[in-house]
Order: structure tokens, then C-alpha cells, then sequence
């Protein structure tokens, strides 16, 4: 099973929120969906920016919680390295 840490932005350099799950497709399709309830949907972060897979769901927190202690201008580093254009990618992976 795969699990996936994942960027979301509300526009580019925007808003920022990092998550992790088992279902990318599911997850990412929440979140644009305002189907959760709290920061997301407060914010209105639905653009999908960055996301890597893991093996392990250990593996994949322990990278999720090291991200969301990142300051910012770490994250939007890690963003440009896969996606200088801040392209929404959920449309790529659906």
C-alpha cells in the first residue's frame, strides 16, 4: 500500500496545508469538495501543489510532521523543485 504526503495551496504562494493519507484521489477530492470541515475549508486550500509517496505509513508521518515544522520558505522550495508553475496537479492524477 502506498501513502502520500501532500501540498495543498488556496492560490500559488498562497495558503498552505500539509496532509497525509492511504488515498490521494479520495483525499485531494475532499478537500476540494469542502466535504472537511476546518482549516481547509476556512481557507479555501483545494489546489493540489506537491505531493510524494511512501511506502511505509510510518515513514510517510514522520515526513509529514517534518514538513509542517518546515518554515515557509522551505515549503514553497520543496513546491518549485516538482512544480515551478504551481499547477493544480489533481487533474494529472485522476
Amino acid at each position: 500500500m502506498s501513502y502520500w504526503v501532500y501540498i495543498l495551496a488556496s492560490k500559488p504562494r498562497g495558503t498552505l496545508y500539509v496532509g497525509v493519507t492511504n488515498d490521494l484521489i479520495r483525499r485531494v477530492a475532499e478537500h476540494r469538495d469542502g466535504a472537511v470541515p476546518g482549516f481547509t475549508k476556512t481557507y479555501n486550500v483545494k489546489m493540489l501543489v506537491y505531493f510524494e509517496e511512501h511506502e511505509s505509513v510510518l515513514e510517510a508521518i514522520q515526513r509529514e510532521k517534518r514538513v509542517k515544522r518546515w518554515a515557509r520558505d522551505w515549503k514553497i522550495a520543496l513546491i518549485r523543485e516538482k512544480n515551478p508553475e504551481w499547477r493544480d496537479l489533481f487533474d494529472g492524477i485522476t
